[in-house]
């Protein structure tokens, strides 16, 4: 018998720059003459059907005027679509219009789109490069930043992808006030939820600023787009891959994911996710990790950015339950959750350990009366 080492160590520089900006697709074609992908020439853009006409197309328009081969992939809008079917339907949409290793995807849209495409570009000729070009608050706050792809399952979401880290993102700001009321409220929960976790500042300028982000108006969008970069860069630069400090970024997934699954996504995913932190603050604060008054000021500060704060009646509560163990932080078969330490912070239980197990009856409790 004999062994042959297969020594494989490297180093990978996966930086990349974040533009945060207004009317960005000028920028994205210029940055694309410049070499941003190097000598790539052929570009793939995936978009969904909200997005395809305003956004998607356009920026197809523009690349082909400055020489570039491109073609539209369109798939139906929301969350149902996020599967390995259409995964599938896009890939084999993609090789029969020859496209090889030679391509590069962009982006364009939401957190559905950014996490689907981003999911293609990492297994399609085993890896191509990919763009994110951001037009929903959601993705600016979450899915466009920190590399992670996946699709959902019907047992749960995002349960199949992998870490994948683009090559730009463009955060368009302009593109927020074009959305329906429904979708700029539920981008407002990740936000918030940054707030939550890292920054009382941040907190308190959401609080006094609720109307002027809601209306768009420059300065505060700004803000709040720079924060949710910096808050999601602090963690991801320590934990790319999620061995321990990025589960942090899951405080108030573990009933808010499952909340969305269960309603068979009627809900958005910032609304599901409101009414998972409402759940996580009464945990932590019925744990002293937070007060009542401070559980009460994050719940009214998802009421007054228009979300929901409990669950809806046609959940079934045992069904949602039920739910919690699909959650990825769940260890030898215990619920797992992250947990606040007042507003702005987040309780670290061990060295490197951001989530604590917690009995089934306690979590019952909770959610029988949200």
């Amino acid at each position: 018998m004999s062994v042959f080492n297969v020594e494989l160590k490297k180093v990978v520089d996966d930086s990349y720059d974040i533009e945060i900006g207004y009317n960005l697709m000028g920028q994205l074609v210029d940055d694309l003459e410049t070499g941003l992908v190097g000598k790539i020439r052929r570009f793939a853009v995936i978009t969904d059907s909200n997005v395809s006409d305003p956004y998607a197309k356009p920026i197809c328009e523009k690349l082909v005027q400055a020489g570039f081969s491109v073609d539209l992939f369109v798939f139906t809008a929301g969350e149902k679509s996020k599967t390995r079917k259409t995964k599938e339907l896009i890939e084999d949409a993609m090789l029969e219009k020859g496209y090889r290793r030679d391509c590069c995807i962009i982006a364009v849209g939401g957190g559905v789109v950014t996490d689907l495409a981003g999911f293609v570009a990492g297994t399609f000729g085993r890896g191509v490069p990919f763009i994110n070009y951001a037009t929903t608050l959601l993705a600016a706050a979450d899915a466009s930043v920190g590399g992670k792809t996946a699709v959902d399952t019907p047992l749960a979401t995002n349960l199949i992808g992998l870490f994948n880290q683009p090559k730009k993102v463009y955060i368009d700001v302009a593109a927020w006030s074009t959305l329906p009321r429904r979708e700029v409220y539920s981008g407002m929960a990740e936000t918030i939820k940054h707030a939550c976790l890292a920054s009382l500042d941040m907190f308190e300028f959401i609080e006094e600023n609720m109307d002027d982000i809601l209306s768009f108006k420059k300065f505060a969008c700004e803000y709040i787009a720079e924060n949710n970069c910096q808050i999601k860069y602090n963690v991801v630069m320590k934990d790319e891959k999620e061995s321990g400090l990025r589960e942090v970024l899951n405080l108030g997934h573990t009933v808010g994911r499952a909340i969305e699954t269960v309603s068979d996504y009627r809900l958005l995913h910032g609304e599901a996710l409101a009414i998972g932190m409402a759940a996580q603050v009464q945990l932590s604060a019925s744990l002293g990790y937070m007060s009542e008054e401070e559980a009460e000021r994050v719940i009214r500060l998802y009421q007054k950015a228009n979300l929901p704060t409990t669950i809806p009646d046609y959940i079934d509560r045992e069904e949602l339950v039920k739910k919690l163990y699909t959650d990825k932080k769940v260890r030898d078969g215990k619920l797992r959750f992250v947990l606040q330490q007042g507003i702005g912070d987040i309780v670290e239980f061990s060295d490197g350990v951001f989530a604590k197990p917690i009995e089934e009856e306690l979590v019952r409790e909770i959610i029988m009366e949200l």
